[in-house]
């Protein structure tokens, strides 16, 4: 189809890097391109910066390897959100259920402001209630320009260099450029709608320990409650007396007539799963307030803005993160991060699967794992970026996409600076990863635990 109707579009911006999603991929790689020089355009659907570290969470993990001798894996842009967040109020460090790292908890409404203050400070143009509808490529692969809905209507934007951050890889799909659909070769990882309880006793709550939380939730779906997954996890939070959950567990797609996989990459499966998802939250709500002690006077205060999503489509790239790759912790040449957390896949059905790294360790994420097979000038960061299903659900963590974002943004900038032309694979590794390690990221492992 004819595409010559979109350079009558009004043009919104004309840039040297584009990021598309500004979650936690996308708000540091916007923040690294536009601190490395480049002019950069953040586009977002929602009314606000962070995508799932705001609208769904509010715990990073990811930051230090597991166990009892965490060596920190993530650094950088990553550090300076944490310190920003604790100079805006409490930040609670806390051991992971399921032995994944300490996680970093956090008030999202917080999270927000830090990100549009990070963003804004460094040069970046933020448009909101922005959503991707279009994309024109060259024959060669090159990305020009894409379209995006907003309340005035479609617009164009330009830019030499692209990043695809919106968790679903958005921007390559419609670009045209390869990707696998979760689901297809192996079960894609369940949908979680999140919510948070307030007036929770929490020295009440802490008298059973997680093992008999895991067995209130069996007794009660053998009395009748509605709980497909039976070993959620509820956390404490920044605020005194207010809890919030991750226990909820929806299917993440089904077969159409066709064979084709349909997942929330579709609106009306989306639109299904938004409903049934606050439905079943309401009932695990229900559960805690029946048969949790501590929560004998609690009650709903928030649902998650949206569903949380773990994965729908991983983009083809020059390189591929295996299992294999995760379990042996295995170092590559061209790698811009670190990743420590264990596989972490959460299937259909009532538990989670875990496989762990050796003890201490971390796998590399090669810089390859970034760039768009298909695309000149495009790179991806997040949870759309080049693994298999196993591998992704290990590197998917928050302090992994910000890792991510830092050595897309950072890369973005070079290709766009060097000759104007946004080759991503023009960008020099070693000048990269100089420039990372300068600005604080985390490429290799410590060799002494922190203290």
């Amino acid at each position: 189809m004819s595409r010559a109707w979109i350079a009558d579009l009004p043009l919104l911006a004309d840039a040297d890097v584009c990021v598309v999603g500004s979650g936690s991929a996308g708000s540091t790689a916007a923040i690294a391109a536009a601190r490395g020089g480049a002019s950069v355009v953040l586009v977002e659907k929602l009314p606000f910066l962070g995508g799932i570290s705001t609208a769904v969470l509010d715990t990073f993990y990811g930051f230090w390897t597991p166990g009892d001798a965490p060596r920190k894996v993530v650094g950088g842009i990553a550090d300076e959100v944490v310190a920003a967040l604790r100079a805006l109020g409490p930040v609670v460090e806390r051991p992971n259920t399921y032995g994944a790292g300490t996680g970093v908890t956090y008030l999202a409404e917080h999270l927000k402001v830090v990100w549009e203050a990070l963003a804004t400070g460094a040069g970046v143009r933020i448009l909101l209630h922005a959503m991707l509808q279009d994309a024109v490529v060259d024959g060669d692969g090159r990305l020009r320009s894409i379209v995006v809905a907003t309340k005035a209507g479609l617009g164009r934007i330009v830019a030499r260099t692209f990043v695809d951050a919106s968790g679903d890889a958005d921007l390559c799909a419609f670009a045209g450029f390869g990707f696998e659909t979760a689901g297809e070769l192996d079960p894609a990882q369940t949908l979680t709608t999140t919510f948070r309880m307030a007036n929770v006793d929490p020295a009440r709550r802490a008298t059973i320990p997680t093992t008999e939380l895991h067995a209130l939730m069996a007794g009660a779906a053998a009395d009748g409650f509605d709980l497909p997954r039976r070993e959620g996890s509820d956390h404490v939070t920044p605020i005194d007396g207010v809890t919030a959950t991750i226990m909820t567990r929806l299917e993440p797609n089904e077969r159409g007539d066709d064979g084709r996989i349909v997942n929330t990459t579709d609106p009306v499966f989306l639109t299904a799963a938004e409903i049934a998802g606050r439905r079943q939250a309401l009932e695990y709500a229900r559960f805690l307030a029946e048969r949790v002690p501590g929560y004998e006077g609690a009650s709903l205060v928030a649902l998650g803005t949206q569903i949380g999503i773990r994965e729908t489509r991983r983009v083809h790239g020059d390189a591929r993160l295996t299992r294999d790759d995760v379990l042996a912790a295995r170092q590559f040449a061209d790698q811009i991060g670190l990743c420590g957390a264990p596989i972490e896949d959460h299937r259909a059905g009532p538990d989670t699967r875990w496989a762990y790294l050796p003890p201490g360790s971390a796998v590399g994420i090669p810089y390859g794992t970034l760039v768009a097979r298909d695309a000149v000038n495009v790179l991806v960061a997040g949870r759309c970026f080049s693994a298999t299903h196993d591998a992704h659900a290990s590197v998917r963590s928050m302090a992994q996409c910000m890792a991510m974002g830092q050595a897309a943004g950072t890369a973005a900038a070079m290709a766009a600076n060097r000759n104007r032309s946004g080759a991503v694979r023009a960008v020099d590794g070693a000048g990269l990863r100089a420039r990372l390690a300068a600005d604080g990221a985390i490429l290799k492992l410590a060799m002494e635990p922190v203290a």
